[in-house]
């Protein structure tokens, strides 16, 4: 869409993604290489989440292009998604709520377990290096 120039007509819902880039998940794993932590589950992720608006910005600065945001009104959007149940559309209530929700998880019990405060590269960080990975040189 960026790309394309098409705008992102979801700017009203302020959500949160959480993101791993990958020199996180290499750190996460060099380190349960070299040290014994107790058997559980936990959640790899970067410590910063990103909003969607947020995502869609970073990819337009990585295209050197501009972002295009429309702030159109929620209430407005849900209406336009519970005609698009009726009809079949491309935008129904199902779609909305994934690209609208918050999906974040939280990594502390990781970085309490491998003895750190923070990982070594931010979301922000993470996502430039992925979105140049794409780039064709």
């Amino acid at each position: 869409m960026v790309n394309k120039g098409i705008p992102w007509p979801l700017g009203a819902f302020d959500n949160q993604r959480s993101f791993c880039s990958i020199d996180n998940l290499n750190f996460v794993i060099n380190r349960l290489i070299k040290k014994d932590i107790e058997s559980g589950i936990y959640q790899v992720a970067d410590d910063q989440s990103l909003s969607t608006n947020n995502l869609v910005k970073l990819i337009a600065e990585s295209l050197e292009k501009t972002a295009i945001i429309w702030q159109i009104n929620q209430t407005l959007i849900r209406a336009l998604a519970k005609i698009g149940d009726f009809l079949h559309l491309p935008l129904n209530s199902e779609r909305l709520k994934k690209l609208t929700e918050s999906y974040v998880v939280s990594n502390q019990k990781l970085k309490n377990a491998l003895g750190i405060q923070c990982m070594p590269y931010t979301a922000t960080e993470g996502m430039n290096k992925t979105l140049d990975s794409f780039r064709v040189k």
